[in-house]
């Protein structure tokens, strides 16, 4: 039997799929970032499930991507509600959506901080008022008026001895604070999908077992197409 027209769509997954799902994730990451199409294509929703097991989803931006491991990285407030459920269960989910390109990536896996040294190096790299944020805010924790918080940004200011200039410079030195870091995300299930005609999506998921992987040496993909 003939394929019907009206549902053949420009783009589809490979056919047969690659070895592994990191390598196309990566292509579609740059040319988010390239096409402009998009006001985030750094965006991520990072789900975890609280210690008394209720789930809670948040957007986070993911900051570097290893296709070699097979993992992603994000920083954020360790304190913060979502660094208190990863502490207490480290299984995490992320979902990127570019609703422009009709593309969707799925990640399962597991949470671990990044180093000290990698979360320096970042944090450096942030604009002056972030990291002016990263110590002003309690992040997660309850507030009583806005006024609060920009006391409290006030008050780091003086702290570290940065002016309204150094601002508009953007320079200052201001270090990490202790409580601020990254996660590694390593992969233990992907999904990629692409949108189709009447929903005639195109989705495939890959799958490896990351058990003792901490030397940094995952068991190998296993891909299956799925239904949408």
């Amino acid at each position: 039997m003939s394929k019907p027209d009206p549902f053949i769509t420009e783009e589809t997954l490979p056919d047969p799929l690659p070895a592994e799902p990191f390598g196309l994730f990566r292509d579609w990451f740059d040319a988010a970032r390239s096409g402009r199409v998009q006001p985030n294509p750094d965006a991520m929703t990072l789900a975890t499930v609280d210690p008394d097991g209720r789930p809670s989803a948040r957007i986070v931006l993911c900051k570097a991507i290893d296709t070699g491991l097979g993992r992603v990285t994000f920083y954020t407030n360790r304190e913060s509600r979502k660094g208190r459920a990863i502490d207490a269960d480290p299984h995490v989910a992320l979902v990127m959506h570019w609703d422009a390109l009709d593309r969707q990536v799925r990640i399962e896996g597991v949470a671990s901080r990044a180093s000290d040294a990698e979360s320096d190096g970042y944090f450096a790299s942030r604009r002056v008022e972030s990291r002016l944020g990263a110590w002003a805010s309690a992040q997660s924790r309850p507030l009583s008026s806005r006024d609060e918080l920009l006391a409290r940004v006030a008050e780091t200011m003086e702290r570290f001895g940065v002016t309204l200039d150094d601002l508009e410079r953007g320079l200052a030195e201001i270090p990490r604070p202790p409580h601020w870091g990254g996660y590694h995300v390593l992969a233990d299930t992907v999904e990629l999908w692409i949108g189709g005609v009447g929903r005639i999506h195109d989705r495939a998921r890959w799958t490896r077992s990351i058990s003792g992987s901490d030397a940094g040496a995952p068991g190998p993909w296993s891909a299956t197409r799925l239904f949408p």
